[in-house]
C-alpha cells in the first residue's frame, strides 16, 4: 500500500470533489469511485458511469465516524462500540439513515452502507474533502472492478480524475455487516 499522495494532489483531489467532480481512487481491494455525496448531480454522473440504477443505493466511506454522523443514526452505545471496534478497517456497515439523508444515496432502503476506511489514501482524500465521499467500486456494474489507475481510466469513460495510489491488496471488496440483524451480507 502506498503512502498518502502530496498535499498539492490531494488538495486537488478535494477541490474538483467540491466542484461536482467523479473521480477514481485506491481503496482497500479496488480502485473506487468517488463523488460529494451531497452533490445530487454528481451522484448521478457516477451512477451513469457505473451504470448503476438509483435504487441500490451506495457506500460513504469516511476517514472518522464522525464524518458519517450526519447520514446515519447509530442507536445504541453497544453498536457504537462494536463499530469502532472494527474500524477503521476494511467491514462496512448498514446503518439507519437519518431522515434528512439524501434518497439517492441510500436508494429505496432505510439503512445506507458506510466504513472508515483504513486506507491512507482513501482516509487522506476524505481529510482533505472535509467529509465523507461515496465509495462504488470502479467499473460498469456486473464487470470485474478495476485494480490499478489505467484499469479504473478504461473501465470508467467519463470519470474526471484519478487519485493515483495502490489499493491495499485485499483480494475481495470489504465485508459487509446488517447492524439491525449482524448478519454478514457480503462476506470479506
Amino acid at each position: 500500500m502506498t503512502d498518502r499522495p502530496d498535499h498539492f494532489r490531494l488538495r486537488l483531489a478535494a477541490r474538483l470533489l467540491r466542484e461536482g467532480a467523479v473521480i477514481a481512487y485506491p481503496t482497500e481491494a479496488v480502485f473506487g469511485l468517488g463523488c460529494d455525496p451531497l452533490n445530487r448531480r454528481a451522484v448521478y454522473r457516477l451512477l451513469a458511469i457505473k451504470q448503476r440504477p438509483v435504487e441500490k443505493g451506495l457506500i460513504l466511506i469516511a476517514s472518522d465516524i464522525s464524518q458519517l454522523l450526519p447520514f446515519v443514526s447509530i442507536p445504541s452505545t453497544v453498536l457504537r462500540a462494536e463499530l469502532e471496534a472494527t474500524w477503521p478497517g476494511p467491514v462496512t456497515w448498514l446503518l439507519p439513515t437519518r431522515p434528512e439523508t439524501p434518497k439517492w444515496l441510500r436508494g429505496e432502503h432505510t439503512t445506507i452502507a458506510v466504513r472508515v476506511t483504513a486506507h491512507p489514501v482513501a482516509a487522506a482524500l476524505c481529510d482533505a474533502f472535509g467529509g465523507p465521499i461515496v465509495s462504488t467500486s470502479a467499473n460498469a456494474s456486473g464487470r470485474p472492478p478495476a485494480r490499478t489507475a489505467l484499469q479504473a481510466r478504461r473501465r470508467c469513460p467519463g470519470i474526471d480524475a484519478i487519485l493515483n495510489g495502490k489499493t491495499g491488496g485485499r483480494a475481495r471488496p470489504t465485508e459487509i455487516r446488517d447492524a439491525a440483524t449482524g448478519r454478514t451480507v457480503r462476506p470479506a
